[in-house]
């Protein structure tokens, strides 16, 4: 199969342009090594995952960098971070941009690394899976459907690997080794649990004490899991959108999966036939359309600016993108293929008490992009459209 052409291609080669030190980070398996590899085809490369390379890293930074030398691909360099205070030492003597692409899985303890050694040094790209427009361009176009059950992951469009094989390995390879290692958790069978349960609570608010009950552990616990999976690009929040309008907002955040793939597997969907039937399925195809948008931006060299509107009353927009000027674009996210007007009566209210808003939109699985009376019907095909170049 041909190379899929990746979008974050041009935020990386500007970075390396204007610093010494790109940084991608991502969950595991998005393409970030072929990303930096196709991008950079020249470079050395070395994987931090490789034992030995690990163990000489480790203890030998010096001899690591006399013999991988610059310009160089350095892969999960979160394993060891203190590579980056020597990675500083070179950048500053050498004073030369693009010299070192890192790539890393672990946001947490990568961003704070980043933070002490290479603030001012290092430009910073996040990397999901593949993206609807992505695959689009490369001439691959699924249903709704099936770009739900599928997911977006590289491998199940470069090597044509079955799905529920995917993501059963992906789960017990990074799941249970990584984070349960990371999280030190000793009931395997909880952490499994709470797994499932989130992912039956896509694009809800996310409620510490009620995962709590179901699952059996503290809701210390349950924010701690969150946090580490957030950090681990598992899952993603969509925080709530605040103003003057009203002071009776709700300002807990949503919680969605970067990969809708992952979501359908933890919930049992074993077919595209059945995702469509499942009682999640508007769940899932907002949690598909949110990370479209959200591609949209990292894949621009941008970051995740994307909220909610709700109030105490149970009033909601779906999505509030922020736009240029202080403006905000209000989007509605409806599932259904045929189009009725009442889709937009939220927007319409909306419109009424917030003058930032501008380009109202409606996101639907129907085929046809319009507008009507104002507000924007577009395919979930083009949602990253929303978002400007």
């Amino acid at each position: 199969m041909e190379e899929i052409k990746r979008q974050a291609k041009k935020a990386l080669l500007e970075g390396a342009k204007y610093f010494p030190v790109v940084t991608v980070t991502g969950p595991r398996q998005a393409g970030k090594t072929t990303l930096a590899k196709q991008t950079f085809p020249e470079y050395n490369y070395v994987n931090l995952e490789d034992p030995e390379i690990f163990d000489f890293a480790k203890n030998d930074m010096s001899g690591f960098f006399d013999r991988y030398k610059a310009p160089l691909i350095i892969d999960e360099v979160q394993r060891i971070p203190d590579l980056l205070k020597k990675t500083q030492v070179l950048v500053d003597k050498e004073k030369k941009n693009g010299q070192y692409i890192l790539t890393g899985s672990f946001q947490t303890g990568l961003k704070a690394a980043v933070s002490e050694s290479l603030a001012g040094r290092t430009a910073l790209i996040n990397l999901l899976p593949f993206s609807i427009q992505e695959l689009n361009e490369n001439k691959i176009d699924l249903t709704r459907d099936e770009f739900l059950f599928k997911g977006f992951m590289p491998r199940l469009y470069g090597e044509g690997q079955p799905e529920n094989l995917l993501y059963r390995n992906y789960f017990s390879t990074y799941v249970e080794r990584d984070l349960l290692q990371i999280l030190q958790v000793k009931n395997l069978s909880l952490f499994e649990k709470f797994l499932k349960l989130l992912a039956g609570r896509i694009g809800q608010v996310v409620n510490a004490e009620s995962l709590s009950s179901d699952t059996g552990v503290s809701a210390v616990t349950i924010k701690e899991w969150l946090s580490v999976l957030e950090a681990s690009f598992l899952v993603f929040k969509v925080e709530p959108f605040y103003n003057n309008y009203t002071k009776r907002l709700v300002k807990s955040p949503k919680i969605y999966f970067t990969e809708t793939g992952l979501a359908t597997y933890l919930l049992g969907i074993k077919n595209a036939e059945q995702a469509a039937r499942d009682p999640l399925m508007g769940n899932l195809f907002e949690n598909m359309v949110i990370l479209e948008i959200l591609k949209a931006q990292l894949n621009s060299g941008g970051q995740k600016e994307l909220y909610y509107f709700r109030d105490s009353k149970g009033f909601e927009i779906d999505l509030i993108i922020p736009t240029e000027g202080r403006k905000i674009i209000p989007v509605e996210i409806k599932a259904s293929q045929t189009y009725h007007a009442d889709f937009a009566n939220n927007i319409h209210k909306f419109m009424e008490f917030s003058p930032e808003a501008v380009s109202p939109t409606v996101i639907y699985s129907g085929e046809d992009s319009f507008k009507s009376n104002g507000i924007e019907f577009l395919n979930f095909k083009k949602a990253g459209n929303l978002i400007s170049e």
